[in-house]
């Protein structure tokens, strides 16, 4: 069976040998704005509009950013993004700037300090799951050139586009989600269930899943990512499909986590 990622069932994720991500996504073009509705959830308050206007769905190769994602959603468990979105600066400022490097340094006395610190959620499993999740991120991205190259080796540089016409068409995980939870599972990272990585996928842009209707609704051109990442197809075995489509989800109801 082919999965999202466009591995078959029991492939662990991108070779070794991916190469290191560059640059990219010249090839993607936002559509003229004002051809329908934003997301509904980005109109419950200017934070989450702008958060969806800017960010939301837009692919990123920048290891701070995915750090910072891969912290906050995995702070969000339980909560809501727009509580998350609020404590981000201090966050920012708890977590030495999202520089994987210095956090994963953390010991108990960082981690006595963060549960005290201003602003964010002070759930010990949570602080030392970023910890933790530091040092696997480095480690991660040690074996691969870039964390980004093991994220998009997944996909194979193609960002995957859902369609959806309304909220209720919005999966809360997929075939990918599931498989990526597995493997960063078994690399070390912690507070990574399916949901959540899901999530992640989304705030990364690795998964697009503004509505049809949504101004912010790229236009993607075929040629998109593969190159501008340096990720080839001999990552695919012979016979597979590229990673275009979802083959199976599970849909997210109207009062989605990322309200």
């Amino acid at each position: 069976m082919v999965t999202d990622s466009g591995k078959t069932d029991g492939q662990s994720g991108p070779t070794e040998r991916t190469r290191v991500v560059t640059l990219g996504f010249a090839d993607m073009q936002t559509r003229a704005r004002g051809r329908g509705p934003r997301c509904a959830w980005a109109e419950r308050s200017v934070t989450l509009r702008q958060y969806h206007d800017e960010e939301w769905g837009v692919p990123t190769i920048d290891e701070v950013r995915l750090f910072e994602l891969l912290v906050l959603e995995g702070a969000q468990a339980g909560l809501s993004w727009s509580i998350i979105l609020a404590k981000r600066d201090a966050y920012r400022s708890a977590f030495a700037g999202f520089d994987a490097s210095r956090v994963a340094r953390f010991g108990p006395t960082e981690v006595a300090q963060l549960l005290e610190a201003p602003g964010i959620v002070h759930n010990r499993l949570k602080v030392e799951s970023a910890v933790t999740n530091a040092r696997a991120f480095l480690d991660t991205a040690s074996s691969h050139g870039s964390f980004a190259s093991y994220l998009w080796g997944w996909v194979e540089g193609r960002p995957i586009v859902g369609r959806p016409e309304v909220a209720a068409e919005v999966p809360v995980m997929s075939d990918l989600s599931v498989s990526l939870s597995k493997d960063l599972k078994r690399r070390g990272f912690t507070f990574v269930g399916p949901t959540i990585v899901y999530s992640y996928l989304q705030a990364t842009g690795v998964v697009d899943d503004h509505l049809e209707t949504c101004p912010s609704k790229p236009e993607y051109q075929t040629s998109l990512v593969q190159d501008d990442l340096g990720i080839e197809d001999r990552n695919r075995r012979p016979g597979q499909v590229p990673a275009r489509r979802r083959t199976s989800s599970t849909r997210r109801s109207s009062s989605s986590s990322v309200l």
